[in-house]
């Protein structure tokens, strides 16, 4: 619990997430967002100082080395910022006594299982981006404070680099277009995160908190990004706009330097117990974020 208008300091300015928490939460608190010129968390021995010059009531971790195929070759980079930096962010906000909100991925698992993960699923990531995550959320883990590590998956919006805006782009310029068609999960827009994310805030503030630690959060729902690209391509054929023809194909056709997991989804049923905290089926959102 902390006062009525808390101080929460947001790491990351620029990103999806971050975009949509400072619309969402501007009227819950003093929000502190400091993007990479006022924090740089690929230094993180910087973070220690700055969150003790501002005495937080909250910290949000935001930001993130999430160029996935990029990782592959500047990994000490990735794990500075995705590993180091969450870790300095827990230990500063254990000292406070306050808790830190932090956003992990999918990524985490290496996409083998059958059904959606859960939390209490065995961690195995496949490249460096998610073993770069991972740790991050080791190093939280391992700090005895009160910590969200919230798990999302295929993170869009209207701003930035991101599949639907990649999609908005190609389908109208592009005759026919082939798309990955056997890996599976939620897309979720940066604004449903946001939601959840000040949904979990009241109800910490109410005194109604639930259980600290790791939870899933998608959108519900499910699909490939084939179907993705198709629900992207249907929005702009309502508009009167182009539309390429969309092939399906299988992962073993489009190589990346990553290797991406076939399974993404994740079983949200944890944060809905916990914390009464669910959120809107990916296609609703996808309208919403349209909108």
């Amino acid at each position: 619990m902390t006062a009525r208008r808390p101080t929460i300091l947001i790491s990351g300015q620029h990103g999806q997430v971050s975009r949509e928490l400072q619309l969402r939460l501007s009227d819950l608190g003093q929000l502190l967002v400091l993007g990479r010129e006022q924090l740089d968390l690929a230094r993180p021995e910087g973070i220690r100082e700055r969150v003790q010059a501002l005495k937080p009531d909250l910290i949000i971790n935001a930001a993130a080395h999430t160029a996935v195929d990029q990782a592959e070759s500047e990994p000490e980079l990735a794990f500075a910022i995705n590993a180091r930096a969450p870790g300095i962010f827990a230990e500063e906000a254990a000292k406070l006594g306050i808790p830190l909100i932090h956003y992990s991925t999918d990524y985490v698992f290496d996409g083998s299982k059958d059904s959606p993960y859960n939390e209490d699923d065995q961690p195995n990531p496949l490249g460096v981006y998610g073993r770069s995550k991972l740790a991050g959320e080791q190093a939280i883990s391992a700090v005895d404070g009160q910590h969200l590590i919230l798990r999302t998956s295929w993170v869009y919006s209207r701003h930035g680099r991101n599949f639907l805006l990649t999609m908005q782009r190609l389908l109208q310029e592009k005759p026919e277009l082939s798309i990955v068609a056997d890996q599976i999960g939620a897309p979720t827009w940066a604004g449903t995160i946001a939601l959840s994310t000040r949904a979990l805030i009241e109800r910490w503030l109410a005194g109604e908190a639930g259980a600290w630690g790791t939870y899933h959060l998608t959108a519900q729902g499910e699909t490939s990004w084939f179907g993705f690209a198709q629900a992207i391509g249907e929005q702009l054929k309502a508009q009167g706009l182009p539309c390429a023809k969309l092939i399906p194909i299988p992962s073993s056709d489009y190589p990346t330097p990553a290797a991406r997991p076939l399974n993404s989804r994740l079983d949200c049923s944890r944060l809905q117990q916990q914390w009464q905290v669910s959120q809107a089926h990916w296609q609703q959102a996808l309208i919403d974020c349209l909108k």
